[in-house]
């Protein structure tokens, strides 16, 4: 059997059943061995466009991806939809093709484990034919267990060497049996205590909490101890539906939503970075707040700001282990943050839509805070909303609500525009019930437009809502007030629609309110085609959520 069908063989056998990619000659075999034992393979237009997608459906599948990329410039293209994956833990391997170890002089010789190593991803690689299947059960194990990027080099003469087939891979252990990490009694007992002294206990979960799979279990720990709940925006939705849920902590706080967790006399952050983005740059924890943080990864602990108690564990595990502390110990006597006072204001103004504005609307424009609440009502609830980079992407993550935390795709790692569109089709893939609704700005769509193809060629009733002000926002609102001169980052109108509908899509332009009755007549069905809405939208200032980012720089 050739190396290239046995590592297929292997990672179909390792529970691999969707890979996403472009093929060239360098990953032709294996990806058509991939299909052979019966994984999907998902075709892209753009390397980029196919990582992102992978990175997409690894984050909602709960397992980890696969990219099948060509040597050399498949790989070097799909680079930046590598490095958000990378830097999000999203579980990826990528199927790298290498040149051959003699091809010193090849055109598309580069250094693969270099770049692997740049950008934060773990570089492995087939070295020889005996070792080629060990090769690819360690690359995968290291992606599904420790929620790693890997970047899998396969030299095309390895690839076409000879080797005994698979057969039962010995050793391999599904990573569901592998127990996540406990705290220690001493840790989890610490913790206890300093949530029975506290007054004003806030929890902030993370994208750790989500992977955990912890709601219920920090749930039941918040009751006990009093605690209200808020996420970062990667764990948007985890406590959807609690009356003690502030939605997300940092720029896309509500003013209530702030005004909580920073009250707050201690704050637990349970696998969150804690990052200036969710801690509005530290504004949001109080003078003389105590912090602590709860993360399966050591090196996380204290990364983005000194904690006061740090505990090495499961988000999951260790709400259980401190609840069963909390309950053990002498009764609380901090009084718990929550109260009929708390519950009503959360009520009464925990969502966006709740905060008064002035709509500015109008001279063929539609308010961006406008455009969101009214798709917010007329969208199904069980959706997937996935947002790109960019000015705009403040409103659709405050202002579109999600069913819980599986409804939420969130490649903003790296900051960068034009992964939305691919990461929302990745969503839909992994997610066929529910409605992906893609969120981009006019920069990020036009960068990555090549994929609207692909959400036609796979017939996929998505939404794509661009939000279009005709310029790279982020840029002009940042520079417009030193009077800087903005014709590079500003373009001529362009009807984006239009190109949807060249794509196959149906397309819409909004300007108004009464031209979102096209999107219900759409949502009304049959829904035969894809839907891109291209919303002309004012653009007379920065949105909320940047404001409070530029102050940080």
């Amino acid at each position: 059997m050739l190396v290239a069908e046995a590592v297929a063989q292997a990672l179909a056998g390792l529970g691999a059943d969707t890979v996403f990619g472009v093929v060239g000659s360098g990953n032709f075999h294996v990806t058509n061995g991939l299909t052979a034992h019966g994984v999907r393979y998902v075709a892209a237009r753009h390397e980029c466009g196919a990582a992102s997608m992978a990175d997409g459906w690894a984050r909602l599948a709960g397992r980890p991806g696969l990219l099948s990329v060509h040597q050399g410039p498949g790989l070097t293209n799909a680079l930046t939809g590598i490095t958000e994956a990378a830097k999000s833990r999203t579980p990826l391997v990528v199927l790298a093709a290498d040149v051959a170890g003699a091809a010193v002089r090849s055109n598309f010789r580069i250094d693969v484990a270099g770049l692997a190593a740049a950008v934060g991803a773990v570089p492995e690689r087939l070295h020889s034919a005996q070792s080629a299947v060990a090769d690819t059960v360690r690359a995968y194990q290291t992606a599904a267990r420790q929620r790693r990027t890997v970047l899998l080099a396969m030299p095309l003469d390895v690839q076409a060497a000879e080797c005994d087939p698979p057969g039962i891979l010995p050793g391999v252990v599904p990573s569901a049996a592998v127990p996540p990490p406990a705290p220690s009694p001493d840790a989890a007992a610490a913790l206890a205590r300093a949530l029975t002294e506290a007054g004003r206990p806030v929890f902030i979960a993370g994208r750790g909490a989500r992977v955990a799979a912890a709601r219920r279990d920090l749930e039941q720990l918040a009751d006990a101890c009093g605690a209200l709940l808020a996420t970062s925006a990667a764990a948007k939705g985890l406590f959807r539906g609690s009356p003690w849920d502030l939605d997300v902590s940092g720029g896309f706080a509500t003013p209530a939503a702030a005004e909580l967790i920073s009250g707050a006399d201690l704050v637990v952050a349970w696998g969150c970075s804690l990052n200036m983005w969710t801690t509005r740059h530290g504004t949001l924890l109080g003078a003389g707040c105590q912090l602590a943080q709860v993360d399966d990864d050591p090196a996380a602990i204290g990364g983005h700001r000194p904690v006061d108690l740090g505990v090495f564990g499961d988000a999951a595990v260790t709400a259980r282990a401190v609840l069963t502390a909390l309950r053990d110990g002498p009764p609380p006597v901090g009084g718990g943050y929550r109260s009929a006072e708390v519950r009503e204001r959360i009520a009464r103004e925990g969502r966006w839509r709740d905060v008064p504005y002035t709509d500015e609307s109008g001279d063929g424009l539609i308010d961006p805070r406008t455009l969101s609440i009214e798709l917010d009502d007329l969208l199904p609830a069980e959706r997937v909303v996935a947002v790109d980079s960019g000015n705009f992407m403040g409103y659709p993550s405050m202002f579109l609500s999600v069913p819980d935390e599986q409804g939420f795709c969130f490649t903003q790692a790296y900051q960068s525009i034009g992964l939305g569109l691919a990461s929302a089709i990745g969503s839909a893939v992994a997610r066929p019930d529910r409605l992906t609704v893609a969120t981009l700005g006019d920069g990020g769509a036009l960068m990555g437009v090549s994929e609207l193809e692909t959400v036609v060629r796979l017939g996929l009733p998505m939404v794509v809502v661009v939000y279009d002000d005709e310029a790279y926002g982020a840029e002009v609102h940042h520079f417009q007030p030193g009077g800087s001169p903005l014709d590079t980052v500003r373009f001529p109108p362009t009807e984006i629609a239009r190109i949807g509908q060249g794509f196959g899509f149906d397309g819409v332009t909004v300007r108004d309110r009464a031209d979102l009755a096209q999107v219900s007549r759409w949502l009304a069905g049959p829904r035969e085609r894809p839907l891109l809405i291209d919303a002309k939208v004012t653009a007379s200032h920065g949105s909320w959520w940047l404001e409070e980012a530029f102050r940080g720089h």
